[in-house]
């Protein structure tokens, strides 16, 4: 597991990110102006669909003012600082990554968010939070780097109260086996995927209720088609995030999804 992990880890490594980011931003204007989350949503939703899949999920899953919620696997922080603008609710997050939480609270001082947002390092099989702290925990576009399934569902049903929510967005396997490099691994050695049925089986055990299930591989399809007719992928300045060839791990996705090699699973699950 250990190298599974060291694995995930170098492949979001991302050295200098911060770095990267200030200077990207000073487009928009000094260090100290406030930016919107509007602003940064080119940079910091690099899952598919972009900013709409994670408003999609959040209606989903209930997010309201108020509520605890935790984005496991978040990234630069581009969910949550969403959630917390969108619903006044206070958003936990966490990564394997460093550089990446790093980024996530620099990017959230400059949305002046820090007050609903906390980012911390850590494993998703491992998360450093008490039973029951939160009540609604998203998950997007994570699973497909981590192989042990069944104690990932276990640690996000014991971080939930009773009756909380676990919504999930992500890439599932559907028939042979798909082209690399990907957005989440340039190899299979940190590549994981389950397809729709074994998620299902993997996820329920763990103490969950389905309320929604959702097959959006059509959805994610005519997304990439759009991209392809429109112009570059979803965002040349995401290569500032997960590197220079970004182009090609989003490319392949697609390609992907148009063989019918992946699809995309949308997923709202109660704790019992």
């Amino acid at each position: 597991m250990t190298d599974e992990l060291d694995g995930v880890r170098d492949h979001y490594r991302a050295t200098g990110l911060t770095e990267r980011l200030k200077t990207v931003l000073a487009a928009l204007g000094p260090d100290d102006q406030l930016l919107t989350t509007q602003q940064l949503s080119a940079l910091d939703q690099f899952h598919t669909r972009g900013l709409a899949a994670t408003a999609e999920l959040a209606q989903l899953a209930g997010v309201a003012a108020g509520m605890s919620v935790l984005d496991v696997g978040s990234g630069v922080g581009g969910p949550a600082r969403f959630l917390a603008a969108t619903y006044g609710c206070q958003v936990t997050g966490v990564d394997i990554s460093e550089p990446f939480v790093d980024a996530a609270r620099y990017l959230t001082d400059r949305t002046g968010q820090s007050g609903q947002l906390s980012f911390q390092t850590a494993s998703a099989l491992e998360l450093p939070f008490d039973d029951g702290r939160f009540e609604i925990v998203l998950l997007q576009h994570v699973a497909m780097n981590i192989s042990d399934r069944a104690q990932l569902y276990r640690e996000i049903r014991r971080v939930l109260k009773p009756g909380g929510r676990f919504a999930t967005f992500d890439v599932v396997l559907a028939v042979g086996e798909p082209h690399y490099p990907l957005p989440w691994a340039r190899t299979p050695a940190t590549s994981f995927l389950m397809t729709i049925g074994a998620t299902r089986e993997a996820i329920e055990p763990a103490g969950f209720r389905i309320l929604t299930w959702q097959d959006d591989t059509e959805v994610a399809k005519a997304w990439f088609a759009q991209l392809r007719v429109s112009g570059p992928p979803p965002s040349p300045n995401l290569g500032v995030v997960m590197g220079p060839d970004f182009a090609e791990l989003a490319a392949n996705l697609g390609r992907n999804l148009m063989e019918g090699r992946l699809g995309v699973l949308t997923a709202v699950f109660e704790a019992a």
